[in-house]
């Protein structure tokens, strides 16, 4: 409730203010007033897309993943795609000895299920899904190849750990993947900007990523009706959001990441998703002045904070 009360008494500041040159050190104390007693590491990218003005905060930072390295994967699928080594509606068959628990459907399918590419990428990011994120990192050629494509890129800091050979001590510090804000908000302002791989696989790319289950944290804080492109990644002591907004006053990216969280809790009031929607929200109303959202308290029990 503390962000609540602080965003609160900042909402009337910001209302008439866009980010410039001018304001862009007000926002970023704005900020980090927000985040000082954060207990954990904490770090922040946004970058209002037409001005091209900045807040960054901890922004090269390297944190864990956790489900965000399924956009890596989403590439690596992509460039193969392009490259003619797979077909995005391709056919393919389920077999139960690949399934994987967490988040997702398809470790409920039932062995020998049609199904095929399309549906596991769509699977992968709507519902971040493990069993198909996995099989996606395979078809892509396993993350050694994905890490190649990421540096080719341009990514140096963003890489695939789990099941990849050589970097297995690397996994035991960040998990399946690593990255920073500053880079994974670059992925996507890409794919907005039709940069990445082709224009047909941005695109489609884009209109994937804007079709997730999980609106509960940073999406909550943006009124409906709003495209956003986005992804989340969450274990106990990480939680971390990135979304593209086509906002009406002008695009927007955010990348918003944490590790070493004290809160490990799933509620609704963990104190990474609280800030997580403050945060959008401060973003949100300084960007738009002439579209002001708050979102009503009644919508907190469709919040629930879901375990994945």
């Amino acid at each position: 409730m503390k962000y609540c009360h602080l965003l609160l008494s900042l909402f009337l500041i910001i209302l008439t203010s866009k980010v410039t040159a001018q304001n862009q050190d007000k926002l970023s104390g704005q900020i980090k007033s927000l985040i000082k007693d954060f207990k954990g590491d904490i770090g922040i990218y946004m970058e209002h897309i037409p001005s091209g003005n900045t807040i960054e905060i901890n922004a090269d930072t390297i944190f864990p993943t956790a489900s965000l390295v399924k956009v890596p994967i989403l590439l690596g699928i992509f460039d193969k795609i392009e490259n003619g080594e797979l077909q995005y509606h391709q056919p393919l068959m389920y077999r139960d000895s690949i399934k994987y628990g967490g988040s997702g459907l398809m470790q409920f399918f039932r062995d020998s299920t049609q199904t095929d590419l399309s549906t596991l990428i769509a699977l992968m990011l709507s519902y971040s899904d493990n069993t198909t994120s996995l099989w996606n990192q395979a078809l892509a050629g396993g993350g050694s190849e994905i890490n190649l494509l990421m540096e080719k890129l341009g990514y140096q800091h963003t890489r695939v750990n789990s099941r990849t050979a050589g970097r297995e001590k690397i996994w035991e510090k960040y998990g399946w993947g690593q990255s920073t804000p500053k880079e994974m908000a670059g992925m996507f302002k890409q794919i907005f900007k039709k940069e990445m791989i082709s224009i047909p696989a941005s695109e489609q790319m884009y209109r994937l990523l804007s079709n997730t289950f999980y609106t509960d944290y940073a999406i909550s804080s943006i009124p409906p009706g709003v495209n956003v492109a986005s992804k989340q990644g969450m274990v106990n002591a990480s939680r971390s959001e990135v979304f593209l907004v086509n906002a009406p006053e002008g695009d927007y990216v955010c990348a918003i990441f944490t590790k070493n969280n004290k809160d490990q809790s799933w509620e609704y009031n963990n104190e990474a998703w609280e800030l997580t929607r403050a945060i959008s929200s401060l973003f949100w109303n300084q960007l738009n002045p002439n579209h002001p959202y708050q979102a009503p308290v009644q919508m907190k029990q469709y919040q629930e904070g879901l375990a994945y």
